[in-house]
């Protein structure tokens, strides 16, 4: 398992199309949205096969009119803990998953035990980036799932062409001594349960928070964020002659002013092998820990 990705390397000629975008504007269906709109207009199409809508009001409420019917941890206040180590310099790495690596953190779970490479995966890091911060083990551990929510609004269904935000982040929280100590079973049935209180009714009250408490800042505290972008298709548009790309995703780990998010994407390497690569920002010390715990885990289930 590489925890280096390096890019293909050839002679032929292309370019580098790289975006910026704000996050109030647009989430990653939204982007998808726009590059494949982008790549019809390229290829001669005089208008895009998906209108874009605008209708943000089908997202809105006003705050008399506001309910808030759920428990959203995601935006709690007064949560003090930090597990990240202060003044330690930040480094970050890529590390690549084949279908080969999901089956051994896969072993480490109960064979009868159903779930997706996202939820394999995402108990996995969470529990390895954990034992790499060392926190004190009674520290408020957060596993923060960045969901996609076009799905669950039927009632009205959002329009195809809309390309806003339609996510919410649900927290999976745990004590840092739980998700060290216990089986890996444990992180991922949390962030199973995590995935399933998304609800229609959960998205809109979110909404109806926003409403009431403006846009509030989720938790940072002991939290990792994970975005899985391996369904919007960013590494298959096409601009015409060029073809496909040779990597469409992000560029490092994190956001602005926040390490503590990663981002899968689908990724293809130098011998041709298919998988998901992820990037990773921790303190110098904690990135050791990491790498160790991670190869330890995988190298030893492969065998």
């Amino acid at each position: 398992m590489d925890h280096q990705v390096s890019l293909p390397t050839s002679t032929t000629t292309g370019f580098i199309f790289a975006l910026r975008c704000n996050h109030t504007m647009i989430d990653g269906a939204g982007l998808s949205l726009l590059l494949k709109s982008l790549c019809e207009l390229a290829c001669g199409l005089h208008a895009p096969s998906v209108p874009p809508v605008w209708d943000r009001h089908l997202l809105t409420v006003s705050a008399s009119e506001a309910r808030v019917t759920n428990t959203h941890r995601e935006y709690e206040d007064h949560v003090e803990s930090n597990a990240l180590a202060a003044g330690e310099p930040l480094v970050s790495r890529s590390f690549f998953f084949r279908a080969e690596e999901i089956s051994a953190i896969r072993r480490l779970l109960p064979h009868d035990l159903r779930n997706t490479s996202f939820e394999a995966l995402s108990s996995f890091l969470w529990r390895c980036r954990t034992i790499a911060l060392n926190p004190d083990p009674n520290t408020q551990m957060r596993l923060t799932c960045i969901i996609n929510s076009r799905s669950k609004l039927r009632n009205p269904p959002l329009p195809l062409g809309y390309y806003g935000n339609v996510f919410v982040i649900p927290p999976a929280i745990a004590t840092a001594r739980d998700l060290m100590e216990k089986p890996l079973e444990f992180a991922l049935r949390l962030i199973q349960e995590t995935k399933s209180s998304v609800t229609e009714d959960y998205v809109r009250s979110v909404t109806a928070l926003m409403a009431t408490r403006g846009r509030s800042m989720f938790v940072l505290a002991g939290n990792y964020l994970i975005s899985d972008l391996r369904h919007f298709d960013l590494g298959e548009v096409d601009f015409g002659p060029w073809g496909k790309p040779v990597y469409g995703g992000t560029a490092k780990a994190g956001i602005t002013g926040f390490s503590g998010v990663s981002f899968y994407v689908p990724f293809e390497n130098q011998k041709g092998e298919t998988g998901t690569v992820v990037a990773i920002s921790l303190p110098l010390r904690a990135m050791e820990r990491f790498v160790a715990e991670l190869h330890g885990v995988v190298n030893v289930f492969k065998r």
